[in-house]
């Protein structure tokens, strides 16, 4: 049977494309990214702290089936940012990440 999956794109203008990723890993990293967001002090987190911030909100399971912790963060955070849940703070260097008003 086949597992059901998330096309998950980028805002990087001139790429085009998407890379499915099995729903389950999608929502646990979703999950975990408004999970850092949401106990932030600032609302923000800066995307260098983002992968080490999702680990610590996946159980010991979701990671040890989830694969590259990083490389799913990553395509996960981009896709949120084209689906209008987060966004880049523009003002502010190391790219720092926010949720969307």
């Amino acid at each position: 049977m086949d597992e059901e999956r998330v096309a998950c794109r980028t805002p990087t203008q001139g790429r085009e494309g998407h890379v499915n990723i099995p729903t389950w890993k999608y929502k646990s990293v979703r999950r975990a990214i408004l999970n850092t967001l949401d106990e932030s002090e600032t609302g923000r987190v800066r995307f260098k702290d983002l992968t080490e911030s999702v680990r610590g909100y996946l159980s010991t399971n979701e990671l040890a089936k989830l694969g590259s912790v990083g490389w799913h963060v990553t395509t996960v955070k981009l896709n949120m940012e084209v689906e209008g849940e987060l966004e880049r703070v523009a003002s502010l260097r190391p790219q720092t990440l926010q949720k969307c008003d």
